[in-house]
């Protein structure tokens, strides 16, 4: 099978590293792709190394989370542009299926037109109004399938899509092969790990690290991350820098070996926004054996079992509350929610168990092409001979 992969950013964040996982899976079944993205980033490197082709599309930057004016205005300059790349994509290439890894791509391949049916991979939960009705639009426009990372994420598209079009498929990741939690009794350490923005809740970890040091002043945190994907993303990464300076906190930076970072950990944070999906690194804290304290927002509650997988907490001083009384309760206690988390990762959110789902979400929709063309579905035929 063939797929045309499309991708908004090339910066590695949840989402592109999911594509990745399905690329990975789609090399070992001998599938072919070609995926395009814009910019330098790293993902292109990566996408080349699994052995596939990769082109460049003209768009963006754009801002994580909900469009912003200038977002807005960006995509529409870009969009002539656009949908000419793409189209021209899929005539070099032929595709059985476009696989749309990024809300702000919808529209362009929707006025493209192609032959190929379409997968669109929803990873977040879009804020805008306006942002929701145009890629509701666009997803009708396409009788795309969706694939959601979560009941959360998926929920918004029941109204565009039948229900055999709506797929939850979980995030899977790798994780280390026999992990031992031991909690460390001399200097307790708690960090925060993911991307630097407003949305993962670095703000809310300082506050609840206040707390917690105030109880426990021998205690240590760290933030692992940075600013990606736009300049207010760096503002926000001044404003936590700026808040933590009189607390003991370490900021070790971008981590490419989340299980060496996770090692390091007696509790790791989660102070997610209220419009969160499920958070890849709490699926990789539980393959780690690490208890979590995660805020009860957007998907996390889908994938985190209160008090036997992990803890749910509504604000900052909760989860310091939290923190405190496990750090300073019994032991057997942590030592069994990283037993059950880690078990609840190997039946649920492992890497081989998401790309096997993936795979079949992808399978099923490329099959959809002679239903949709007997529905008289107007589109432009691939030239295999054109070029981008």
């Amino acid at each position: 099978m063939k797929v045309l992969m499309l991708d908004q950013f090339s910066e590695p964040g949840g989402g592109q590293s999911m594509m990745l996982s399905a690329l990975e899976a789609m090399s070992r079944a001998g599938w072919d792709a070609l995926a395009a993205l814009p910019g330098d980033g790293p993902l292109l490197g990566k996408i080349e190394q699994i052995g596939f082709e990769t082109a460049r599309l003209d768009c963006g930057p754009f801002s994580l989370g909900g469009k912003s004016v200038a977002d807005a205005a960006r995509l529409i300059g870009q969009s002539p542009r656009l949908v000419t790349q793409i189209r021209r994509l899929a005539e070099r290439f032929g595709p059985d299926l476009v696989y749309i890894n990024g809300p702000r791509l919808l529209p362009a391949v929707a006025l493209a037109r192609l032959r190929a049916p379409a997968l669109y991979h929803a990873h977040g939960y879009l804020t805008s109004a306006l942002s929701r009705l145009l890629a509701g639009h666009s997803i009708r426009e396409l009788q795309a399938f969706v694939v959601g990372c979560c009941r959360f994420v998926a929920e918004p598209w029941s109204s565009v899509v039948t229900h055999e079009r709506l797929t939850v498929v979980f995030n899977g990741v790798a994780g280390p092969v026999a992990p031992a939690y031991r909690r460390n009794f001399g200097v307790p350490r708690i960090g925060c790990i993911g991307r630097i923005s407003p949305e993962k809740g670095q703000i809310e970890f300082l506050r609840a690290a206040a707390a917690i040091h105030q109880k426990l002043p021998q205690t240590r945190f760290a933030i692992y991350g940075a600013p990606m994907f736009s300049a207010s993303a760096a503002t926000y990464a001044d404003q936590v820098r700026t808040a933590a300076q009189n607390l003991p906190v370490e900021f070790p930076g971008w981590v490419t070996d989340v299980d060496a970072a996770l090692a390091e950990l007696d509790l790791l944070l989660v102070p997610s926004a209220g419009y969160e999906a499920t958070t890849r690194v709490i699926l990789e804290a539980f393959a780690a054996g690490v208890p979590v304290i995660a805020f009860r927002a957007g998907g996390i509650p889908e994938v985190v079992e209160d008090g036997r997988t992990g803890f749910l907490v509504a604000t900052a001083a909760e989860m310091a509350e939290r923190a405190v009384a496990l750090l300073t309760g019994d032991p057997t206690l942590l030592c069994a929610v990283s037993q059950a988390a880690r078990a609840s990762w190997q039946t649920k959110f492992t890497v081989e168990r998401f790309q096997e789902q993936i795979l079949r979400a992808m399978e099923t929709a490329a099959k959809s092409a002679p239903a949709m063309a007997a529905a008289g579905r107007t589109v432009t035929s691939p030239r295999r001979e054109g070029s981008s």
